[in-house]
């Protein structure tokens, strides 16, 4: 038969104490209770088993040393975002940085912005770092609530109290439409689920590199079955152009599977670019070619700028970090390209 838990009121009872008291002893503040007393709440505590709740002795603190960490459970997940190679390694690196500044951290993923305030009141939390929302829910939240935050990877301007860590979306675009034209690419394709904001930026990089007339877009469904028909009924439409440049690895991974479903060769047959440099592209077959940011430093400045704001020694503003591209097999040089790339 299973053991019921021992309460604080039961060792209060047994020891005729209040629960106030006893509460104190194991929350550490003992300063106005007698050693005879603690002595003998320990002991008891120690006979009796009693296992402490962890959110109680956090919540008892001042700081709970809980940094949450809240990514927008966006419907193009499909319910998997924590599987996602990108939000996964940022997770990881952030868990690192996290756990080395001393703190503990905790994940939620919500689509809701009100859910956020719940979940940061609910644990006391020294912090958050907020990925994948817009600047709408941002500034909902900065009214809400007083914990400090982190912009990890959104939309916001700046603002007062609030760190935007973003990357150089545009230059990112730019170094794969330069490197794609360089391999005497002349007509690219440009993959999304969207034209607007990050993605808008990257595709706008792209062009600027390539120019409009040698540069296509194809907007694609977020739902990965209506992906998957979209790129059956268009595949011809793909197949215009020498290369593709996707404003994620996943979509560029999921590309290149369709293409060899269909037998299709990469790069032989059409090129393909990535975004982030998620672990999914070494797992593609040829590897991905991809534009890089780096996480950990990202997951570093993240966890920096939480504790200088709760300090009041961070400034409001972006903090912007460099990408660059990693040449892997899954392009192909075609044609003669001079010097300047023409």
């Amino acid at each position: 038969m299973k053991q019921e838990r021992i309460r604080i009121s039961d060792i209060a009872e047994e020891l005729g104490l209040s629960t106030a008291t006893v509460s104190n002893v194991i929350h550490g503040k003992t300063k106005k209770v007698s050693e005879e007393t603690i002595k003998r709440v320990q002991e008891l505590l120690e006979k009796r088993q009693y296992i402490p709740s962890m959110a109680g002795i956090l919540l008892a603190q001042n700081d709970s040393r809980i940094i949450g960490v809240v990514i927008n459970d966006h419907e193009k997940y499909e319910g998997h975002v924590l599987e996602d190679g990108y939000v996964s390694s940022s997770l990881n690196a952030l868990y690192r940085e996290i756990d080395q500044a001393g703190y503990f951290m905790m994940v939620k993923a919500t689509v809701q912005w009100n859910e956020i305030v719940r979940f940061a009141s609910m644990w006391n939390m020294a912090g958050l770092v907020l990925m994948g929302f817009c600047e709408q829910d941002y500034r909902k939240l900065r009214e809400s609530m007083h914990i400090p935050f982190v912009v990890y990877d959104g939309e916001f301007l700046e603002e007062a109290n609030i760190c935007n860590l973003v990357i150089d979306d545009f230059d990112g675009g730019y170094q794969a439409g330069t490197y794609l034209k360089n391999m005497g690419h002349s007509r690219v394709l440009c993959i999304s689920d969207n034209e607007v904001c990050v993605d808008g930026r990257r595709i706008d990089g792209c062009r600027k590199a390539l120019g409009e007339d040698k540069t296509g877009v194809m907007v694609v469904p977020m739902q990965k079955e209506k992906r998957m028909k979209f790129y059956e009924e268009n595949l011809q439409e793909i197949l215009k152009y020498t290369a593709v440049f996707a404003v994620s690895d996943y979509y560029g991974a999921e590309l290149i599977h369709v293409l060899q479903q269909k037998d299709i060769p990469v790069p032989e047959k059409i090129s393909v670019v990535g975004f982030d440099d998620s672990p999914l592209c070494r797992y593609c077959h040829p590897e991905l070619t991809t534009i890089r940011q780096d996480v950990e430093e990202r997951a570093q400045n993240a966890i920096s700028a939480l504790e200088n704001l709760k300090s009041g020694t961070q400034k409001q503003g972006t903090i912007k970090f460099p990408v660059r591209l990693v040449e892997r097999e899954s392009v192909k040089k075609i044609g003669e390209v001079s010097e300047n790339g023409e």
